[in-house]
């Protein structure tokens, strides 16, 4: 038996805390020395089904932060799957480390053991720094596995979907805010223009809107300002944009006491997830400044829509983009049910969410 002093005691039942605060079922942390794969899977809930999320490669300063990230992005796809109709749980995984040194075949491969030695409570799919060919090598060791390219009858790239889905749901909040949906002159800032960002472009290019965009890798900001004519400014700058529209599609927690001061906007509507760095204070801090927040866990739903069908082996493309559309009805939805009982919008999604796996939790068990 290892023995812990008092100090590293603390902090590992800190973690456990944390854990049982946040509502898991399962957190596994997987390490591989040869390859030097660092990584944590979260199972959130699994009432509705298999806990589904993609798995995310981010260069994390330490381990707590990783394992913060993976914990509320599982706990997102929990809502994400409910609020959408789904049967799936919510489910997320982390991978530790810079993908331009590490990310190979072997290292991949690795990844896939981990997640089959779940037997099917896991599925993961790609997320921010995977891509369709990424989970091609994780396949070779696992069934549990989404997002694969059409060619091998998968589902391809979730991101022109999920940004289909962001589209719609600002559509649906500029709406509400404006009594009509149209974005021809909105001045929109968009935060972050990588795998969902620049879709998300392009679809507010084509309706006329003004964009302002950010992000921090040159490549991506080249790949939109090679096709549209658009403004760029330095990623701490965003948030002083003089814009209608903020649309956060790149890290969590951008909507904080710092920002929401300095943000123009009266509407925001992203791509990224878990955007409020404190979901109740600071959505109280929104509904109170008047701004419209569209809750990141419905609008960016697209993806999971999108992987559902190849999950039953039945992927539609057209079909998929039809289930996506309707992101917009629910949200004036919960809009309108925010305003009609004086709560924030990420409250009334969540009540929606909660009520929907209460109900089933009395009819199923946990995956």
């Amino acid at each position: 038996m290892v023995e812990l002093n008092e100090q590293e005691a603390q902090k590992t039942f800190s973690a456990f805390n944390t854990i049982a605060d946040m509502g898991h079922e399962q957190v596994v942390y997987c390490y591989d020395k040869p390859t030097g794969l660092k990584a944590i899977i979260a199972i959130h809930n699994t009432i509705l089904g298999p806990a589904l999320g993609g798995t995310r490669m981010w260069t994390y300063q330490n381990d707590q932060e990783a394992l913060i990230d993976v914990l509320r992005l599982s706990r997102g796809m929990t809502y994400k799957a409910a609020i959408s109709g789904l049967n799936l749980g919510g489910g997320k995984a982390v991978i530790i480390g810079d993908p331009k040194k590490l990310k190979n075949e072997a290292f991949l491969r690795r990844f896939g053991r981990f997640v089959d030695s779940l037997s099917g409570r896991y599925i993961t799919a790609e997320d921010m720094n995977m891509n369709t060919s990424d989970m091609v090598n994780i396949s070779y060791e696992t069934k549990h596995v989404m997002g694969l390219p059409e060619s091998m009858k998968g589902s391809g790239d979730p991101s022109p979907v999920t940004a289909y889905g962001v589209y719609m749901g600002l559509k649906a909040t500029v709406n509400k805010a404006y009594g009509i949906d149209s974005l021809q002159g909105k001045k929109i800032s968009v935060q972050g223009v990588g795998q969902v960002g620049h879709y998300l472009v392009n679809h507010l290019i084509e309706e006329g809107a003004e964009v302002t965009i950010t992000d921090i890798n040159e490549s991506n900001i080249k790949r939109v300002t090679d096709r549209h004519d658009v403004k760029v400014v330095q990623p701490e700058m965003i948030y002083d944009v003089d814009a209608d529209i903020y649309a956060p599609c790149a890290m969590g927690a951008t909507i904080n006491d710092d920002t929401i001061q300095r943000l123009k906007a009266n509407v925001i509507v992203g791509a990224a997830n878990n955007q409020l760095a404190d979901e109740k204070r600071h959505g109280k801090m929104l509904m109170e400044k008047g701004i419209y927040y569209a809750p990141d866990f419905l609008v960016n739903a697209g993806g999971i829509i999108n992987i559902f069908p190849e999950l039953m082996k039945n992927y539609n493309k057209p079909l998929a983009l039809e289930q996506t559309e309707k992101i917009y009805g629910k949200c004036l939805e919960i809009l309108n049910k925010a305003e009609a009982e004086g709560i924030t919008s990420h409250q009334a999604a969540i009540e929606i969410a909660d009520k929907r796996m209460a109900d089933m939790g009395k009819v199923k068990l946990a995956y």
